[in-house]
């Protein structure tokens, strides 16, 4: 992995810019049901559809922040996706996913602690929200664990959700 690519390192791993060399890892992520279960994204058809999507991502150079891939340190495994949106109304917001067997290891409280530094420190954000469905108990553990609280029920993706917010820190 190139340095220029990568934009966060954790104690476990590194978060980096996807780019079309990521197209079959993200093709295989998409393709669990279960990990896309609570998303409102249907799942790639094929690692070429995969590859569309990824040469299309425009968030790194219109937005300077998107989700990014995660990767192991210790073998430079895929392991999953873990990154801020800029939506249209001005919100960022925190999302990851992650391969099944790297459920319940901590890699997505770990990676997303440090998104929402990365938002506070780099990007100066007064504040960072998360957008999660009501059954998606892991997701609503990870965002707790990283701070956020629960803000209000939304639509999100034309599904009823919950979003959660965290404030900047006041002594930053």
């Amino acid at each position: 992995m190139t340095d220029r690519r990568i934009v966060l390192n954790t104690q476990r791993t590194y978060l980096y810019k996807l780019d079309i060399d990521d197209a079959s890892s993200l093709f295989i992520l998409n393709s669990d049901p279960e990990v896309i279960k609570y998303t409102g994204d249907p799942a790639f058809s094929n690692e070429k559809e995969a590859e569309k999507f990824l040469a299309a991502y425009s968030d790194y150079t219109q937005n300077g922040i998107g989700r990014w891939g995660v990767r192991q340190r210790l073998n430079d495994e895929f392991i999953g996706w873990c990154g801020l949106k800029l939506h249209q109304n001005g919100e960022v917001d925190l999302g990851f996913r992650f391969l099944k067997r790297y459920w319940g290891h901590g890699f997505a409280t770990e990676a997303s602690l440090a998104c929402v530094a990365y938002g506070f420190s780099k990007l100066n954000l007064d504040y960072i929200i998360g957008r999660v469905m009501h059954k998606n108990l892991a997701s609503i553990r990870v965002l707790e664990k990283v701070g956020m609280s629960y803000l209000k029920d939304i639509i999100c993706d034309e599904h009823p959700a919950k979003c959660y917010r965290i404030n900047r820190p006041e002594n930053q």
